[in-house]
């Protein structure tokens, strides 16, 4: 079906539409509540880490604005609200003493999301590390699997009465690639041998949690969240091909391959010299047990040559310099169906940044190139569903503008503006289109494609 045909794009009866958010990008309160302090409290205090020197310890002031930002949520019509609990808020030093002023504050979150009839989705670990546990060498330790674990069990037997959807992990791959390999997130360390090692535990410790919930929770609906770039190679040099296959393999399949039982790629673990000393006998059959759904997220794709990734020349990019290229999302979809056997896939984030300098007479963002960006990939999501992939819902990333890790607070993500002055919340165009496609359960196709702004250089706007 084209794009200009003015058709109505429908998704299957309960189907699931939310936002999702990250615990240090939004809570604040850093030092508030019994919380300890975070590896990215001490990366984002170090002089020259974050792009704008700022920190997450006020962001969006969600711990004490959280009432009102599920009343928000309620008014937009979200099914699910997808967010992460702060390890350090509810044991500080990661491990020992729980903080009960910290759980009390998830309970309370929780409480309110049912009460708006809102489903709770909250992801155990969002990059937050406990800077205690990173002083005794972080997910580099095996020791670190094993604490999470132990928290998770705290967290679950706290909420699990009330809440049956968990994810364990976000985004394993950054925490490993860009926390211990490139440097470029907390802890900040660059070795690629702890990043192999810290790799094996973060899935570890998936699978520790995993073990942990299904014992507490018996009707638990729980899975991990894995970000995928899917790559295409930039020409048929063998050079090229090669290249690509070892981005595709440590993006794309250095996760999901153990999470069905076949281990991490081989070839690259020998081509990046890891010789898995740290898989121990047993360990890819906890990280294999059965999980209930996969957690997809998607922002581009990535063109892989032997000089590193390359962009189309002429293609449509955020302010972040990500392409724009929803196919690839239906692509990833459809590989991941065809190739794994998970019995359900969430797009549990989708998103970008854009330059959100168009706005109304009454002063409302007129991001129509975000509104365009989130309604291209639903329709790249119909399409794979009615292909067969089980897909059961959509979480647009991200519910509101925060702080962007290394970035700072340059790039807007939201579909909700925060004014950083105010911490006013303001609905986005894009806000109100998807408020209508969750009304509607889908949406009208547009007659013509989306046309994306050219991009100006992030940087000149600062």
């Amino acid at each position: 079906m084209s794009m200009n045909e003015s058709t109505f794009v429908s998704f299957p009866e309960g189907f699931n539409w939310g936002a999702a958010t990250s615990s240090y990008q939004i809570e604040g309160a850093a030092t508030s509540g019994g919380r300890g302090p975070s590896i990215w409290d001490t990366f984002s205090a170090d002089p020259g880490r974050i792009a704008d020197r700022s920190t997450g310890a006020i962001a969006c002031d969600h711990y004490n604005h959280y009432r009102s930002d599920v009343a928000l949520m309620k008014d937009l019509g979200l099914h699910t609200y997808r967010f992460s609990i702060a390890w350090p808020r509810v044991i500080p030093e990661g491990v020992g003493a729980v903080n009960g002023e910290g759980l009390d504050f998830y309970d309370r979150l929780v409480d309110e999301l049912l009460e708006a009839n809102i489903t709770p989705m909250p992801t155990l670990y969002h990059w937050d590390l406990p800077q205690a546990l990173e002083d005794k060498n972080g997910w580099v330790s095996r020791d670190t699997a094993h604490a999470f674990g132990d928290y998770t069990e705290v967290v679950v037997s706290r909420l699990g009465d009330r809440v049956n959807t968990w994810a364990t992990l976000n985004e394993p791959f950054v925490s490993a690639n860009h926390g211990y390999v490139t440097g470029e997130h907390a802890p900040g360390r660059t070795s690629m041998l702890d990043g192999m090692a810290a790799s094996h535990h973060l899935m570890l410790a998936h699978g520790f949690a995993m073990e942990r919930i299904r014992s507490i929770v018996t009707n638990a609906n729980a899975g991990i969240v894995l970000n995928f770039t899917p790559t295409e190679v930039a020409s048929n040099d063998p050079a090229d091909i090669e290249a690509e296959r070892h981005v595709d393999n440590l993006e794309n399949r250095w996760y999901i391959d153990p999470l069905a039982g076949n281990g991490y790629p081989s070839e690259t673990a020998e081509y990046y010299q890891w010789d898995q000393s740290e898989v121990l006998d047993g360990d890819l059959a906890v990280i294999s047990a059965p999980i209930d759904f996969l957690g997809v997220n998607y922002y581009t794709r990535s063109v892989v040559s032997s000089d590193g990734n390359e962009l189309p020349d002429g293609a449509p990019v955020n302010t972040m310099g990500w392409e724009l290229h929803p196919p690839s999302l239906g692509r990833l979809l459809r590989w991941l169906h065809s190739t794994y056997d998970f019995p359900s896939y969430t797009i549990t984030e989708n998103g970008c940044p854009m330059p959100d300098d168009v706005r109304s007479t009454t002063g409302q963002i007129l991001d129509d190139d975000r509104l365009g960006f989130v309604r291209d990939h639903l329709i790249e999501v119909h399409a794979a569903i009615e292909d067969g992939v089980p897909v059961s819902g959509y979480m647009v990333w991200s519910l509101f503008d925060n702080f962007e890790w290394a970035w700072g607070y340059g790039p807007t993500f939201g579909i909700v503006e925060i004014d950083w002055e105010t911490l006013e919340r303001r609905l986005k165009k894009s806000a109100d289109w998807y408020s209508s496609a969750i009304a509607a359960n889908g949406f009208a196709r547009p007659e013509t494609p989306t046309t994306y702004k050219p991009w100006v250089s992030f940087e000149q706007n600062w």
